[in-house]
């Protein structure tokens, strides 16, 4: 094999790399924290997530007590290119609520959200951090650049049927939500901390306002851990959640998670824990590739002067 197909291969990989690196051999889920990372997950990749929880509820001056479940399903579906990716994110709860002598019970699905995420800027794209081979001290610095986040924004809505017992109006509406993301790999790149900062049924009598922080880390190839803490308020309800938990990777399409969440206030106390599953379909995901054997013509010039560098070689055989 020619020196110059070694190194035609290495400049394409490389290029294919920095360009198209936002879909990865092995499944990058947003469960079980709440944050939506930055990424897509690449270009006609399909990814399903979803989960069921335990939910206990207590409200302290209203007095009643509440038991119930929920179930979460997240599709992701890689859209025309790999910065963007359109979502669904659907939520059903069902609780049963005890307040004295009264029994009563609330289900429906508590929310419904389509839309899409487009990332902006990637600050590993055309990024290559340069090595230092007079300085040990030099390569194992802190490196700035990794304060730099990727940044995605993301665009849907929220559909809400009618007389739904979750919905702050009993009318069926169509209300806009929108979020800016942030993305840091730190450290070694198994620390991985993201914002959303969020805006939720704008232009509603009741817009909410809120931010999600999930701090990342990968204990090994198959495990990985995380803590979030989660904010929002608006004149209908606001709360602080603090959730935590564990993720296992079963193989590179598939994931295992569990999870516990509690809020910190008492006008309802609010107590979750959940498990979930993600799966991702990238069968029709193409990548750039190059086959050694049928490597793109070479300019003339490149050309005749590998048949001369060859019958150098001939000659002094």
């Amino acid at each position: 094999m020619s020196q110059f197909k070694i190194t035609l291969a290495l400049v394409i990989s490389l290029l294919a790399n920095y360009n198209y690196g936002q879909h990865t051999d092995e499944i990058n889920s947003n469960r079980p924290g709440e944050t939506m990372s930055a990424y897509a997950v690449g270009k006609s990749v399909i990814q399903v997530e979803t989960g069921i929880y335990g939910i206990q509820e207590k409200h302290r001056l209203l007095g009643y007590d509440a038991n119930g479940y929920g179930l979460d399903l997240t599709l992701r579906y890689g859209f025309l290119m790999e910065k963007l990716e359109v979502i669904a994110d659907i939520q059903y709860q069902n609780e049963d609520f005890v307040n004295g002598f009264l029994q009563y019970n609330k289900s429906d699905l508590k929310q419904t959200v389509l839309g899409a995420k487009y990332l902006i800027y990637d600050p590993y794209k055309n990024y290559e951090k340069k090595i230092n081979i007079y300085s040990w001290k030099a390569n194992h610095s802190f490196n700035w650049h990794q304060l730099i986040p990727a940044v995605s924004v993301f665009a849907g809505a929220n559909f809400t049927m009618k007389n739904n017992p979750y919905a702050f109006s009993p009318d069926a509406m169509i209300s806009p939500k929108a979020m800016i993301i942030t993305q840091n790999h730190l450290g070694d790149g198994s620390w991985v901390f993201v914002t959303n900062i969020i805006a939720d049924y704008i232009g509603t009598d009741y817009p909410s306002y809120g931010y999600v922080l999930t701090l990342t880390k990968g204990f090994s190839r198959k495990w990985s851990g995380f803590v979030e803490n989660q904010g929002y308020k608006s004149d209908f309800y606001s709360d602080a959640i603090l959730r935590g938990g564990a993720a296992f990777l079963l193989n590179k399409s598939m994931q295992i998670d569990a999870s516990v969440s509690h809020n910190l206030k008492d006008t309802p106390t609010v107590f979750y824990g959940g498990v979930g599953f993600s799966w991702c379909y990238d069968a029709n995901y193409k990548e750039v590739r190059i086959n050694l054997d049928d490597a793109p013509s070479q300019p003339r010039s490149v050309r005749k002067a590998a048949k001369k560098d060859q019958k150098r070689k001939d000659a002094i055989e």
